[in-house]
């Protein structure tokens, strides 16, 4: 019914950058909030941002001021872009939304497959 593909994962050097998308599919009446998760190996999955249908985000505390959320609405987009890249933020990252269909009066939940992201010299 809904499908969430993310992409622009890889291996960056510490201190680089890279942009996540997460474009999210099928039939779609409205997205409300987008998140975007990270779970690295031998850890539990936490949240990393979260971006409302209005625009508000939040940020966990340790990627406020290097990473930021945004999307398109239009496009059924959400996008992360990690700055200033340290090895700890090496994990699988993953998409998230609540997603009304046109067929559905309520919301579900939905996440994407995830992208690896591997900070390393």
């Amino acid at each position: 019914q809904v499908q969430l593909v993310e992409s622009g994962g890889g291996l960056v050097q510490p201190g680089g950058s890279l942009r996540l998308s997460c474009a999210a599919s099928g039939s779609i009446r409205s997205i409300n909030a987008m998140s975007w998760y990270r779970q690295a190996p031998g850890k539990q999955r936490e949240l990393v941002a979260t971006i409302a249908s209005t625009g508000s985000t939040n940020y966990a505390d340790s990627v406020k001021g290097r990473f930021t959320i945004s999307r398109d609405n239009a496009a059924n987009t959400v996008y992360l872009q990690l700055n200033s890249l340290k090895p700890e933020d090496t994990a699988v990252y993953y998409c998230n939304a609540d997603v009304r269909l046109y067929e559905s009066t309520r919301y579900r939940n939905y996440w994407g497959q995830g992208t690896q992201v591997t900070v390393s010299s």
